[in-house]
């Protein structure tokens, strides 16, 4: 009866620690539709979104510490973590991201084609980290 209460337990920590490594919160421009498309991508992957349309995206970014020069559309909060998600990034960065917690953030700077809410991924968006250097090629 031990061992399974212990089973029992464990199982219910491992999730809850896998919802919320999960949960996110993005800040959009309320008229930008490929932002709700990046959002659809997350939720597609299995993450809990949380989207917030407001017309405060710089003074975000500023708080948040985005670099200005890597900026894009919408910025994402890792709940856990707190990492940050600059723009168009596809859901495999993410997952990179979450698995290093010595990233601070990652970016897909500008709005690019071939990235998720914008276009097909074409194996050439490069996705950097917040010091600039390349992070991941999807």
């Amino acid at each position: 009866m031990r061992v399974l209460f212990a089973a029992v337990a464990l199982v219910t920590a491992t999730s809850f620690s896998h919802a919320a490594g999960n949960a996110i919160t993005v800040y959009q421009d309320p008229n930008c539709g490929c932002c709700s498309g990046w959002v659809d991508h997350m939720r597609d992957a299995g993450f809990e979104v949380n989207a917030i349309k407001t017309g405060s995206m710089v003074s975000i970014k500023q708080k948040l510490g985005v670099p200005m020069t890597l900026s894009s559309c919408h910025t994402a909060v890792v709940e856990g973590t707190g990492q940050i998600i600059e723009g168009h990034v596809p859901v495999s960065a993410v997952n990179k991201l979450l698995a290093d917690s010595s990233v601070r953030g990652v970016s897909a700077p500008g709005m690019p084609l071939n990235a998720p809410g914008m276009g097909e991924l074409d194996g050439n968006l490069v996705t950097v980290d917040f010091a600039g250097k390349p992070f991941s090629r999807d």
